[in-house]
Parts: C-alpha cells; structure tokens; sequence
C-alpha cells in the first residue's frame, strides 16, 4: 500500500513538473501605487493577481494550444504618465515580455498608446475613458470602457429627467476626466429641461466641501451631481451627511464602486448612484457571479464595480486572443480587433479602438447590493430615491 501511496506521489510531483516545464508567459504593466492617484492601484492590482492565480491553477495560460505558467512583472509608474511610457518601453525592450497589461487611468493610457504604437506591441487597455482615445491610431490599443464623457451625459440626463428630476446642482473637480465629463453633461441637462441650478469647480486637493454643500443645500435643486475622483467622493459623503444635504438623487463620478467606499459609509451609502457597467447581479452575464465570489474568498472584500471589473475585463480578453492566436503580435492584434469575447460584463467587440457593444451605464447602491440602474435594457433593480 505504501509503494502504491509513494507511487502516486511520484507521478503526481512528475505531472506537476512537467506542466510547469514550459517557459513562463512574462506579462508586464505599471501601475501608480506611489503619487496622486495611488489609491486607485489596488482595485487594478488585485484583478490582474486573481486572473494570473485562477490562469496558472488552471494548468497556465493557453498559448495557441499549449499551457504556459504566467508571471507578471510589475512597476511602480509613481502617477506620471511620462513616467509609465517610459517603464513600457523598458518592459518591451529590456525585459522583453511577452504581452502587455494596462496602466491606471486616461492620461498615462495615452501617453504609453505611443509606445506600443512605436513597437507594434498590443495592449488591452482598461480604466480610460475620453473622447482623446478616438484620435489614438487603431491596431495596437483597445479601449473596453462604455464611459467615455460625450456618452455619460446624456445617458444621465436622460436617466434623471425620466426620474422628474427639474434641476440639478453640479460640481466637478478640476481634473481633465471630470472637466470633460462636465462639458458635455451641461448641455445634455439644458436640452432635456433640467435646470442647472449651481455650476462650480473646485481643486483636486479640496480639503473642505462646506461652503460649496452649503450652497447646493440653498439651491432648491432637485438632484446633486459631483463630478468627483475617489478621494473627493469620499469627502463629499462625509460633509454631505453632517450638513443633512438630502436631495432625493446624487450621483458621484468615480469613488462609489470602490469597497471601501461602502465599508466606510455602509447603508448611509444606500441610494448613491455612480459610474459604472458591470454587476454580480446581471445574471445574463454568466461570469459575472463566479468573477464576484471568487474576488470576495480571495480578498475578503467586494471588487471595485468600475475599475477591477475593467481591469479583469482585459486580462480576459487577452486570454482569450492568445488561446487563438498566440503571442505573435499580428496574429494577437488581428485576433483583439476581430474577435468576440465572452467576459464578466458579457459579449465585447471593438469598433476601431472602442467597446462596440456594452452601454453606458450607471450604478446604485440599494440595500447593501450594487445594481445597474440604466439604460433599462441591462438594468438589474429600478433607480430608486435615497
């Protein structure tokens, strides 16, 4: 019996070797776990660590048929978007990896679209979003976010006007994503009736929101939109609920899909609507659910909606591009520009550089769970007032 037992062992740490006996795939990204937009990294970095874990259980990545451990380098690009093209560059040329995952954020997608443009190299981006990434040069770059700025605000007219909302108080840190999103969201106001009763801009470094909620408490408005970044979104819950601010819908920009978000506010969260198109609880998306229960066990806490999700998104996409055509990077760029990929937020094409299939859409959190709430068509729970 114990020749039997240490028979199986054998053959089992023999197997074992053998699968592992392929070079890994060396998979390089930076990421800003330093500087301004540091407290963003984690949502990016815990989705490209699960997907790498649950590849490499899985037998590692399927390279066009053969099973290939992965291993991710990363560096730290300091929140400089010069800074992360140049840390792509050394990726491709002196660590020579075998793909690319994407930075944090629109400006530093920008600056390395030159970099993998310049060496032919494709790259799935993921947390970037403005109408700059239409002037990027196809072929080597994809964009699988639907919240691009001239499509967010009039999907959120539209969403608030059918809510009766007649007017809104708007404010918008001064960072570009924010400031592009307000020069498209005002306008979309004006011509779906909404009155913009307060329009106001502040710096990214705010410390106290109070004169600026106090005005929106004075105003009469109807709704509240801020178009704020994570840190600024947390302020802004904090204030709002000392000063009793209390219009019946308010809608933060980037900051609500995070888990601390909602680990910090809990059900004062309730009722808060943001960006965002992915949720566990669109059953339509059949990997929605397992990518959310797999994240919770690992982490002990919920992915951030908007960014993890994005960020897992693209390492799907590329998965499922090297399973059919391998790393020769024509063969990958005709594959990503060409395919169809079943991911956790459901089907995804591209139409040039950008996601040809997924809407825009927005998210509440209601009762502890977070739902997407428009457009109808992918909606898991009606909007609903705080």
């Amino acid at each position: 019996m114990m020749k039997r037992l240490f028979a199986g062992l054998a053959a089992t740490v023999l197997a074992a070797s053998a699968a592992w006996a392929a070079d890994p795939v060396k998979i390089g990204y930076t990421i800003a776990k330093t500087g301004l937009f540091s407290n963003a990294a984690p949502s990016q970095i815990t989705a490209y660590d699960l997907w790498a874990e649950q590849v490499n259980a899985d037998g590692g990545l399927d390279v066009a048929g053969e099973k290939r451990p992965v291993e991710l380098i990363q560096y730290d690009d300091e929140s400089d978007p010069a800074k992360a093209a140049q840390l792509y560059e050394r990726l491709i040329t002196s660590d020579e990896v075998d793909l690319l995952l994407a930075p944090w954020g629109t400006p530093h997608h920008l600056n390395v679209a030159g970099v993998v443009e310049r060496y032919g190299f494709p790259m799935v981006g993921n947390t970037a979003a403005s109408v700059a990434i239409r002037e990027v040069a196809p072929g080597n770059i994809w964009f699988p976010t639907s919240a691009i700025p001239d499509k967010i605000g009039p999907e959120l007219a539209a969403m608030l006007k059918e809510a009766g909302v007649g007017s809104a108080a708007v404010i918008a840190n001064v960072l570009p994503f924010a400031q592009e999103n307000l020069q498209y969201l005002v306008p979309a106001l004006e011509e779906a009736g909404i009155e913009v009763a307060m329009n106001e801009s502040y710096p990214p470094d705010i410390k106290d929101m109070t004169p600026l909620l106090t005005q929106i408490k004075n105003s009469g408005a109807d709704a509240v939109i801020a178009l704020s970044y994570p840190a600024d979104s947390f302020l802004y819950m904090g204030q709002a609920r000392e000063l009793g601010i209390d219009q019946p819908y308010q809608f933060l920009l980037v900051g609500p899909t995070i888990a601390a978000f909602n680990g910090a506010f809990g059900p004062a969260a309730d009722g808060i609507i943001t960006l965002g198109h992915w949720s566990p609880q669109q059953a339509d998306w059949t990997k929605a659910q397992p990518f959310y229960d797999a994240y919770v066990a690992k982490y002990e806490m919920e992915p951030d909606y908007l960014d993890t999700a994005l960020a897992y998104m693209s390492a799907e996409i590329l998965q499922q591009a090297v399973a059919e055509a391998g790393l020769d990077h024509d063969a990958l760029r005709s594959a990503i520009a060409n395919g169809s990929f079943e991911t956790i937020n459901g089907t995804i094409e591209f139409d040039g550089v950008e996601n040809a299939v997924t809407p825009t859409a927005f998210l509440q959190r209601q009762a502890g769970e977070t739902h997407i709430v428009w457009p109808p068509a992918i909606a898991t729970a009606p909007l609903k007032k705080r």
